[in-house]
């Protein structure tokens, strides 16, 4: 459980490294991706490397937050969960449990 977690921190890292850096940034090519719900207001987009490194690029059409979970069974009992959102005054905020 604490390599998943490690791992999803990384990854996490490497998703919200352009939200903390100043200037334009490319897009990472990621090949794979779907949306989530009828309206198209959710879309996912993912990839791996060679380490099998999992890269996801999650956009919502919210001004609130949204919540996102891993689990190696399709089950909430021993799931990562992440959550993110924005607060009224701009903050980004996200956690992970």
């Amino acid at each position: 459980m604490m390599a998943v977690s490690s791992r999803i921190y990384g990854m996490l890292f490497i998703l919200f490294l352009p939200c903390f850096c100043s200037g334009q940034h490319a897009a990472p090519l990621l090949l794979f991706s779907t949306f989530l719900d009828p309206p198209y207001m959710a879309s996912l987009r993912w990839d791996h490397n060679k380490e099998e490194l999992m890269t996801f690029e999650l956009q919502i059409c919210t001004t609130g937050w949204v919540a996102s979970g891993f689990s190696p069974h399709g089950e909430l009992s021993g799931s990562d969960i992440l959550i993110g959102g924005v607060f009224p005054d701009g903050s980004i905020y996200f956690s992970v449990s």
